[in-house]
């Protein structure tokens, strides 16, 4: 049986996020990363005890951790395991020297609920700019000190409310050939991975943005990042959704993947407010009559 996380109580946290936070959103989104603040605070929900509780309910897919010591990049390396259990990983997480990750939390009623409350402040936005809000789901991230994530891209739409600790996210600019290769991101829209190469020469592109508890960014679709902990440990919440225009560009990115395996040399899908319709249909009916979906 599962362990109760009991039910979330909306109107303590909300509005989590400010009169500002949301005006300085809907003058940014879809495509400019900015810093939002946030009053999710000292949510018992994101209370270690619980993160370690609710990581120990998961199915085993949705539980990611490792030890946090790596470089920036792996560049095809994998990250070594730490030998713990995860339930001790995130109780100790100040000494076991790890990063655990844990996907779609809100597979767990209570958690579902805070992530359908707070991106319900920032619906009205979204839907006005890239339409229905699709596929909404929550990450959470607990790290050791001086823990490192290293370079790589994500899908989603993506807002990373900082919660405990510190932590300076590097960024770069999403859609760029020279951070993120086009092959790259074709690779990883017909089932590659979304871990980057790193050479030292991408630094002088990247943008730090450090984070405190009370502070958010937003990050777009497929900006490249890393991420450096501070000397303590942290926790952060993301809240992520997808929009027509992402899946259309991925199926853009995936279709010009079968061009370029015939020879051709395809230009990269544009970004917002592009459609990317012709390629993204055609990838769907080719996809389809191949039973790839």
């Amino acid at each position: 049986m599962k362990p109760d996380h009991g039910s979330f109580d909306a109107s303590r946290v909300l509005p989590v996020f400010t009169d500002e936070a949301r005006a300085a959103f809907a003058t940014s989104y879809p495509e400019q990363p900015h810093k939002l603040t946030h009053r999710l605070g000292d949510h018992p929900l994101m209370a270690l005890d619980a993160l370690a509780t609710l990581a120990e309910a998961l199915p085993a897919a949705s539980v990611e951790y490792n030890r946090a010591d790596l470089p920036v990049g792996l560049n095809g390396a994998k990250a070594e395991g730490n030998g713990l259990g995860i339930g001790d990983t995130i109780r100790n997480i100040a000494s076991t020297g790890s990063w655990a990750a844990l996907k779609n939390i809100e597979q767990v009623p209570a958690y579902g609920e805070l992530l359908a409350s707070l991106l319900e402040e920032l619906r009205p936005t979204i839907e006005a700019r890239t339409g229905a809000m699709l596929k909404p789901q929550g990450f959470v991230f607990v790290t050791s000190p001086d823990g490192v994530t290293p370079y790589h891209f994500d899908p989603e739409h993506n807002i990373l409310l900082h919660l405990m600790g510190s932590k300076v996210m590097t960024m770069f600019p999403a859609g760029d050939a020279f951070y993120a290769p086009d092959e790259t991101h074709e690779t990883y829209h017909t089932g590659g991975g979304r871990e980057l190469y790193w050479r030292d020469e991408l630094a002088a592109g990247g943008r730090e943005w450090a984070l405190s508890p009370g502070e958010a960014l937003f990050v777009p679709v497929m900006a490249p990042h890393f991420v450096r902990n501070g000397p303590a440990p942290s926790v952060s919440l993301s809240i992520t959704w997808r929009s027509e225009w992402s899946f259309a560009e991925a199926d853009a990115r995936a279709f010009n993947g079968l061009l370029r395996r015939n020879g051709l040399n395809p230009r990269a899908p544009g970004r917002w407010p592009a459609s990317n319709r012709a390629k993204a249909f055609s990838w769907r009916l080719y996809a389809k009559a191949k039973g790839l979906r």
